[in-house]
């Protein structure tokens, strides 16, 4: 098959085209996520300082997750990637200590209620009795 100069001329340029669209694609990566990071790092350790593990374990440990897979993107400057794994693990640990915080406030309301019940059988029992 013998190409001619036309045709060798459209194949290179071709080639042209597509090693230009991969480098620019490359070159489109935003800057590192460090304040994404940052955020992620933060809010994960909130998280487990608040003991959200125990009314919330999937989203912490998907958190956890997101949060290793983020700093190992960004060691591979993967920015983007990176950056999107790092606001999925904050999103996470805010969602199980939004979880944690109503688990905990339903827990003290059921304790108020039994408290509250008690002191109106106190309150109801027939004087003399103890």
């Amino acid at each position: 098959m013998h190409l001619t100069a036309r045709s060798r001329r459209a194949a290179i340029a071709a080639v042209g085209v597509l090693t230009t669209t991969a480098l620019a694609a490359c070159a489109t990566e935003g800057p590192p996520p460090s304040d994404d990071l940052a955020k992620a790092q933060a809010m994960v350790q909130q998280a487990d300082k608040a003991n959200a593990q125990r009314y919330a374990g999937a989203d912490m440990q998907r958190a956890h997750e997101e949060l290793q897979t983020a700093e190992r993107l960004n060691g591979e400057h993967k920015y983007d990637a990176a950056r999107r794994s790092a606001k999925a693990a904050a999103a996470d640990a805010n969602l199980a200590l939004a979880q944690s915080a109503a688990a905990e406030a339903q827990a003290s309301a059921q304790e108020l209620a039994k408290s509250n019940e008690t002191l109106r059988q106190e309150a109801n029992r027939p004087e003399g009795q103890n």
